[in-house]
């Protein structure tokens, strides 16, 4: 090779190398963006918990929703009062953990618990289907509402709704989730029944 001549196979390799990097460099970047979009969405969803719902933050463009959406429950704005986000409130001081003791079956005994550390009256009842009978009927998912559950053949389940995701889907604390309290987005198609706590 004389002086002037390129190297071929050094001029790919270095091609190479530069996309490789380029290519480590956007997906850092993608990464950072979402993990910027999980706390956006942790915002909102404590925003909502609060009782902010009337706020209506919008979705940023390009979060992976349409531009100009907003995060809304389907039914109009969510309930804010006091005694509602209470029990909420309640309900989040046992995330993390199993604070009924018992090993199965026990989202029911942990909803009645937190209504009646809240000052409410529970059903009494370890069956989650017996809280479609409790309290008041409402239309649709508001914080504070208990969200009663379908599980298929192996019964059903119950917690407290939290907020409402991007998507529409009802966010909930309920108690054996993975065996122990958590609070996570549920199919709004699985709930049949949304009933505010009654004194």
């Amino acid at each position: 090779m004389q002086a002037g001549d390129t190297n071929p196979s050094f001029m790919e390799s270095t091609s190479n190398t530069a996309a490789a990097r380029a290519d480590r460099a956007g997906r850092r970047a993608r990464l950072r963006h979402a993990a910027h979009e999980s706390r956006w969405e942790r915002a909102v969803t404590q925003m909502h918990a609060r009782g902010l719902a009337d706020a209506n933050a919008s979705v940023t463009p390009g979060a992976g929703f349409e531009s100009n959406s907003t995060v809304t429950p389907t039914g109009g704005a969510m309930a804010s009062s006091y005694t509602s986000s209470n029990v909420v409130a309640e309900a989040r001081k046992y995330l993390g953990g199993n604070p009924t003791g018992r090993g199965s079956l026990w989202c029911a005994r942990f909803m009645n618990m937190v209504l009646q550390h809240s000052g409410y009256r529970g059903t009494g009842s370890d069956m989650a289907s017996s809280f479609a009978k409790y309290g008041q009927r409402i239309s649709g998912p508001q914080v504070g509402a208990i969200a009663v559950m379908s599980r298929g053949r192996r019964g059903g389940h119950v917690g407290i709704i939290t907020g409402v995701d991007a998507k529409g889907n009802p966010i909930m604390i309920s108690g054996n989730n993975g065996n122990r309290v958590r609070e996570a987005p549920v199919s709004r198609g699985r709930i049949y029944a949304y009933v505010m706590p009654t004194s």
